[in-house]
């Protein structure tokens, strides 16, 4: 826990970007009658009653020090999914850092094991070194 505690306490370096991530699933819901909008005196109503449309995944990778974050929505929580958002993250948010940390918690598909199986070895070994 200290280590990570280190982490957080660094000064802000663009090319040793400090970035947080973590996920969540969401359900998705739609309405099933139109929602009357509010009028003078009177507020909106909405009912109660909803649909259920399936689940979908949130990645939120947050870099504090410089307010900056990157959500990522997919339709599932996999190890592929992971490997494809860290990649995004990495590749297009800080092409130009020597290193990006990352910080998460240790759910089974965060490892650079997800990285080797979902992109080809050098391709999975430059996103890790970065």
């Amino acid at each position: 826990m200290e280590d990570v505690l280190d982490v957080y306490e660094r000064p802000y370096d663009p090319t040793h970007p400090v970035v947080c991530m973590d996920e969540t699933s969401k359900q998705r819901v739609s309405e099933t009658r139109t929602p009357i909008p509010a009028a003078p005196g009177q507020v909106a109503k909405v009912d109660y009653e909803y649909r259920r449309e399936g689940v979908a995944n949130v990645f939120m990778f947050v870099e504090p020090l410089a307010g900056r974050r990157q959500v990522t929505v997919t339709a599932r929580r996999t190890k592929t999914d992971w490997a494809h958002a860290v990649r995004d993250v990495v590749d297009r948010l800080y092409p130009d850092a020597a290193r990006v940390v990352l910080v998460l918690d240790n759910l089974n598909t965060h490892t650079v094991a997800s990285l080797y199986e979902t992109f080809p070895a050098a391709e999975a070994h430059r996103i890790a070194r970065r």
